[in-house]
């Protein structure tokens, strides 16, 4: 009876662990403030690919823009794929977690499911540190690939402005800088430094 009782508690555990997973994993979602009737600061955001390695590219671009108009918000964030790619790297991270914590707790879930637990099964609760190790850099590369876009979206005030996965390229600084120009106007609403360096 202790055995079953034990056996109930690692289920349970594993259970609320990618539970735990799936809503940290989808924690950062939050609903942006509508900006009509709002007299604020024009607000750029770069959607970006983060497992392509385009932050240097959105910190470069930040850099450039709060130097040239230092009354524009940028903020930054991932950019999650479309379709079914986004949901399976989320079941994959929470199947990841689930398989550590049933490694590292010595549970084996074809006892739960009424198997005979494998011979590779046992081999990977007997060299626990290499099969974690493996599992979390595996599950990381197939997350890595399924939510890798290559996408750098660019929009201001919520209008996108250039779009990566349409152009094929990043915008020069000096095309981004007449987009900015041509769709604020910025005669009266901001005004450029008068000390950037062009």
């Amino acid at each position: 009876m202790e055995s079953l009782t034990g056996r109930n508690v690692a289920l349970l555990v594993l259970c609320l662990c990618a539970g735990y997973a799936l809503v940290v994993a989808d924690g950062d979602k939050e609903i942006p403030a509508t900006k009509l009737g709002q007299n604020i600061a024009p607000t750029m955001t770069f959607l970006y690919c983060y497992s392509c390695g385009y932050r240097k590219a959105f910190e470069d671009y930040v850099n450039i823009l709060v130097e040239k108009y230092p009354q524009i918000q940028v903020h930054g964030a991932h950019y999650d794929p479309p379709g079914l790619n986004y949901y399976l790297s989320k079941i994959i991270f929470a199947l990841k977690i689930t398989i550590i914590v049933s490694v590292v707790s010595a549970v084996s879930p074809f006892t739960f499911l009424g198997f005979n637990t494998p011979s590779w099964w046992s081999h990977l609760q007997s060299n626990k540190i290499y099969a974690c190790m493996m599992i979390f850099f595996l599950g990381n590369m197939l997350e890595g690939q399924l939510i890798s876009s290559g996408a750098f979206e660019i929009t201001l005030n919520d209008v996108p402005v250039w779009s990566k996965l349409q152009t094929g390229r990043f915008p020069a600084p000096e095309v981004l800088f007449q987009i900015i120009d041509n769709h604020l106007q910025f005669n009266e609403k901001v005004q450029e430094n008068p000390d950037f360096v062009k």
